[in-house]
């Protein structure tokens, strides 16, 4: 669906973009309230977590109502949509897409009948086992093929409907075809079988459920209403329709929320491995992580970062808006003023006007321009989250120098990026990423800086405040700690 929207995003080059997380979810379980309006806030606060679709699903006790299309939050829904979901609960989610997989069959949340009635499904993450599991269905859809050929000799469609080829579709069909003597022990016969990484938000007619691997890669918060319950991936998003943060999803935890309270079950052991660029990049800076506030991990990392790799420099600057907290650490340590030497066009976002080749020759000048008087003469260090490809660096040393800059030095807040993400980061491939071949001088030279430095992999985790032997460094270190597909280009994500 073409569009011209003013998002508000991170990345300044479409063609150098950040790693983006696939999804983000939300739900509400509370009477008395206007659900679909609370989800829909909430997603407005995730929307840095997906931005090609948007959906929600409510339930007024006998019926769920699903609405979901292609687009912003903003542009999906309006006042006369959310009257069409009345209820006390509901599910939203919020999604980026991998490279050609931006369709409306893969917007959620899904939709699937099980014994019990409906099940409205979303997800963050991303499964690893998806031939297992398919596999699974298939056997599953025998077998009830089969039992329906002996007892009738007519023909029934006896495969719940899969609207879609990725992994929340397959574990909708795989909830629907499950046996127990509710939805609850349903998905905990399930979940176990279920490798990778998701945090998952559904719902049936009655009941709230939020379940999350077991090592814990997405992040998961609940939250207490003064009339009822709200699950989100973000601490943020409880924060916008307030919300009290009551703790996190427990990792191998499904929790189910309905008229009969709130009632834990601990489907698997933990075996914790959060995703570390969570800090990074991927969370808002208002969000909490285990208990550390982002925004402080991104300025601790700049902070790390001006100790590893000090410079002589007469200003620190970011490069907008997700290198700003640890531009400001960085200068707080180094004792090197922090200014703005870059102004962000907010309201410039995905354009399908192409423009003209003048303005294709400007680059990522549409987005950002230098403050001249704050940079003409000076020594700079410019300070980033990451670096992919490195074309958004190249054109920005460039133009710094056009206006002025004496010296360039870009200072980095994670590791060098050398790995792909199988759970749920889409990157570039391996081939893309600059870091994966050419050393730190040789991508500096690339660059057209004076110098570049990364912090440090055991620098950032310090800033992070969490256990070394509990995050997931993957992308960074090559060492991934949840089996990963046997044929990476097969994967199917949410």
């Amino acid at each position: 669906m073409a569009r011209a929207d003013g998002l508000l995003t991170h990345d300044t080059d479409p063609q150098d973009k950040k790693p983006q997380d696939e999804c983000g979810v939300f739900g509400v379980w509370a009477p008395g309230e206007e659900v679909s309006k609370l989800v829909y806030f909430g997603l407005y606060a995730l929307q840095h977590r997906g931005q090609e679709s948007a959906g929600i699903a409510a339930s007024n006790g006998d019926q769920i109502i699903v609405y979901r299309e292609m687009g912003l939050v903003s542009q999906v829904f309006n006042e006369s949509d959310l009257e069409t979901l009345p209820g006390h609960l509901a599910v939203g989610h919020t999604r980026y897409s991998t490279t050609g997989s931006s369709t409306w069959e893969n917007a959620q949340p899904t939709l699937g009948p099980t014994p019990f009635g409906t099940v409205a499904l979303a997800h963050n993450g991303n499964l690893t086992n998806f031939g297992e599991l398919q596999a699974l269905a298939d056997e599953r859809h025998d077998i009830r093929a089969q039992l329906v050929r002996q007892t009738t000799q007519k023909t029934h469609r006896t495969r719940p409907y899969r609207d879609s080829s990725n992994d929340t579709s397959l574990v909708n069909e795989l909830l629907s075809s499950g046996e127990g003597e509710n939805l609850t022990e349903i998905a905990l016969e399930l979940f176990p079988k279920l490798e990778g990484a998701f945090s998952f938000v559904f719902m049936d007619e009655h009941t709230l459920y939020a379940a999350r691997d077991r090592h814990g890669v997405r992040p998961l918060a609940l939250g207490r209403l003064e009339r009822g319950w709200v699950v989100a991936s973000e601490t943020a998003a409880l924060d916008i329709v307030g919300a009290s943060f009551v703790r996190e999803v427990q990792p191998g935890e499904l929790i189910a929320i309905s008229e009969e309270g709130l009632r834990s079950y601990t489907f698997a052991e933990p075996e914790q491995a959060r995703c570390v660029f969570e800090y990074v990049y991927l969370a808002r800076p208002d969000s909490v992580l285990a208990g550390r506030t982002v925004h402080s991990a991104r300025t601790e990392m700049g902070r790390v970062l001006a100790r590893e790799h000090p410079v002589d420099a007469d200003l620190v600057i970011a490069t907008p808006e997700s290198g700003t907290p640890a531009a400001v650490g960085y200068a707080e340590e180094s004792g090197i003023p922090f200014g703005q030497g870059l102004m962000k066009n907010a309201y410039v976002g995905r354009t399908f006007i192409q423009p003209s080749q003048t303005l294709r020759q400007l680059g990522i000048r549409l987005k950002l321009n230098p403050v001249k008087d704050n940079i003409r003469g000076k020594r700079l260090v410019v300070v980033d989250d990451s670096i992919v490809r490195g074309n958004t660096q190249r054109a920005l040393v460039r133009m710094l120098r056009e206006a002025g800059a004496k010296e360039i030095h870009i200072r980095i807040s994670s590791p060098p990026v050398k790995w792909p993400c199988f759970y749920g980061i889409d990157f570039a491939t391996r081939a893309e990423l600059i870091a994966n071949g050419l050393s730190t001088d040789e991508i500096c030279q690339s660059l057209g800086a004076d110098s570049l430095g990364y912090i440090s992999l055991d620098g950032m985790i310090e800033a992070t405040r969490q256990d070394p032997s509990q995050l997931c460094t993957a992308c960074f270190s090559g060492k991934y700690p949840i089996r990963i597909p046997d044929d990476p280009a097969a994967e199917r994500t949410c």
